[in-house]
C-alpha cells in the first residue's frame, strides 16, 4: 500500500486533474515543458517534514507548489482562471477525502515571470498537515 503522501499527492492530481480538465496536470515533471504542452498545471512537492510527535504518532507537514504555465497574448488571463479553478478545487474538502487534516494556502506569487516565447508562470503554495503512525506510513494517525 502506497504511503500517506504519495495518496495526498494522488489525491490531488486526480482533483485538480477532474477540475481543469483537459489541461493536463503534470505532477514533478523532469523535462522542459514545451511550448505546444501549454497551458498546463504543474504539481510539485517542495518538502515533508515532521512537526511533532505523540506516542506512536507523527504529524507531518507537507509543502507542495501548483504552478500554471501559459503562453499566448492572454497567458495571464489563463494563468490566472486555471489557478482560480485549481486553488477552487482543492481547497473544496481541506481533509481531501479523510486523508489529511487540513489544507491550507501559504502563499502565491502574482506577479507573473516572462519566459521563453511569452509564457507566463503563476506559482502558489499550500501546506498539507497531516498524521500517520510512527511506524507505519501508510496508516493514518
Amino acid at each position: 500500500m502506497p504511503s500517506i503522501r504519495e495518496r495526498l499527492l494522488r489525491a490531488i492530481v486526480t482533483r485538480l486533474g477532474a477540475a481543469i480538465a483537459p489541461i493536463p496536470v503534470l505532477r514533478q515533471p523532469t523535462v522542459p515543458l514545451t511550448r505546444e504542452a501549454s497551458p498546463a498545471l504543474l504539481l510539485l512537492a517542495e518538502g515533508d517534514q515532521i512537526t511533532a510527535r505523540a506516542n506512536h504518532l507523527v504529524d507531518r507537514l507537507l509543502i507542495v507548489r501548483l504552478a500554471v504555465v501559459a503562453r499566448g497574448a492572454d497567458a495571464f488571463e489563463v494563468a490566472d482562471q486555471l489557478l482560480v479553478t485549481a486553488h477552487a478545487a482543492l481547497l473544496a474538502d481541506p481533509n481531501l477525502g479523510g486523508l489529511c487534516i487540513a489544507v491550507r494556502e501559504i502563499d502565491a506569487e502574482w506577479e507573473a515571470e516572462d519566459a521563453d516565447a511569452g509564457a507566463v508562470l503563476l506559482p502558489a503554495r499550500y501546506e498539507i498537515r497531516y498524521r500517520t503512525h510512527a511506524i507505519d506510513l501508510t496508516q493514518t494517525g
